[in-house]
């Protein structure tokens, strides 16, 4: 981009083209380390920038809404700071990670608890819609519905998080966590193949 105190027209064709509507959003429940943990099920809406990141020090490390997410953003730029929504139901969320840039969480619907630390010096905070809460890099953090009143019913959370190439970190904690599930998932066993049987002769014999 130019200097920006260069003003230009825009057309609207350019304009639109940074518009995202929230019923067109495509959302993802994989790609990240705790995916597939039943306690952590959400739907995670990349909505401006989230572009992927470039330097991934372990395994733990991945772009904050996932590879799946991250690959189509509803606004596709990259302006130093990224938007996203997460869909979860009561009790569901991630589990205790980092980023490398600042990460900003504000309610939308429902009621949602934001936990910061491990164990014992584990501390948290319940945010109602509005509310908001930013944690800056170097903290463990993660984030929760606790909208227990309305079981089985979904909540919106909104999320910032500064940069162009974010990155999440899982802690080491977390990592054994999904290692662990990983490994007590049972795997399904393979199908027995079906094979076609001659058909019998239901003729009767004759007298």
């Amino acid at each position: 981009m130019g200097d920006w105190r260069t003003i230009r027209t825009f057309e609207r064709e350019e304009i639109m083209k940074r518009v995202a509507r929230f019923k067109k959003l495509k959302g993802s429940d994989g790609g990240l380390p705790d995916s597939p943990l039943p306690e952590c099920r959400r739907k995670l809406y990349a909505v401006i920038g989230f572009q992927p990141p470039i330097d991934r020090a372990s395994g733990a490390a991945t772009s904050p809404v996932g590879e799946d997410a991250s690959a189509m953003p509803a606004i596709a730029i990259a302006e130093g700071f990224n938007l996203g929504y997460c869909k979860a139901k009561p009790g569901k969320g991630p589990l205790m990670h980092n980023h490398d840039t600042n990460e900003t969480f504000i309610p939308i619907t429902g009621r949602w608890r934001c936990e910061w630390n491990e164990g014992g010096a584990m501390q948290y905070v319940d945010l109602n819609p509005y509310d908001v809460i930013s944690f800056p890099p170097g903290v463990a953090r993660r984030f929760m519905n606790v909208t227990y009143d309305e079981p089985g019913t979904e909540h919106l959370l909104m999320f910032v998080i500064g940069g162009n190439q974010p990155q999440a970190e899982f802690t080491p904690a977390a990592m054994r966590r999904c290692e662990e599930y990983a490994a007590r998932k049972p795997t399904a066993a393979p199908r027995p193949t079906s094979r076609a049987r001659p058909a019998r002769s239901r003729r009767r014999a004759r007298a």
